[in-house]
């Protein structure tokens, strides 16, 4: 898979920046989905990977691309996603353009394209995606983040919600997913729950 600029470009608004608190749901029910837009900046609902609680993530619009951080000095951001199978319910993106329509059809059409005999061959029908990420404290986080995919190898399995770094990893032990690294990394910031329920929803 050749990881262009263009690629890069619409995989900005991933990453970057998770919350000083875990907070649950930004709406007035059910879990968070969609970008939001504070400023010149997105903000997005994501999993915490140890704990599997929400968090958010914050791109600026004119973040480093890709991050120059040292490869000691990165992370994995783990972007799961789901096939029209799928019956997990909410997810942090959903739809296609959707409500994350900076980056929801490149990454649907990494799914089509690599497992079609699960995905299909129309990202249109793909239900959306997760983002699961490192909270600031931990050993295991860094100052930036690479952007791995994870795509389901069979319908039965797309129906477990992985939001955790340990159940994406069974996934994988387990012949039930495979990752495909998308070969770039974003340096990230910290913003709390209340920045995303103060912005504006996109798409």
């Amino acid at each position: 898979m050749r990881h262009t600029r263009v690629v890069m470009t619409m995989l900005a608004a991933l990453c970057l920046a998770v919350p000083l608190a875990l907070a649950g749901s930004a709406q007035a029910s059910g879990l968070p989905t969609g970008e939001h837009m504070v400023g010149k900046a997105s903000v997005e609902p994501a999993y915490n990977a140890d704990t599997g609680q929400i968090m958010y993530l914050l791109t600026p619009e004119k973040a480093p691309l890709p991050s120059k951080a040292n490869a000691h000095a990165i992370s994995p951001l783990y972007l799961v996603e789901y096939p029209p199978s799928s019956n997990v319910g909410t997810l942090n993106c959903m739809g296609l353009p959707g409500n994350c329509p900076d980056h929801d059809g490149l990454v649907a059409g990494v799914a089509t394209q690599t497992m079609p005999s699960v995905y299909g061959t129309d990202p249109a029908l793909l239900p959306g995606h997760d983002h699961i990420a490192d909270p600031p404290g931990k050993p295991d986080f860094n100052i930036a983040w690479e952007v791995i995919e994870v795509l389901f190898t069979n319908s039965a399995a797309a129906n477990t919600h992985l939001t955790t770094d340990t159940a994406i990893q069974d996934a994988v032990a387990n012949g039930d997913a495979i990752t495909v690294d998308l070969g770039f990394a974003f340096n990230c910031s910290v913003v709390s729950s209340t920045v995303y329920a103060h912005g504006t929803p996109v798409g």
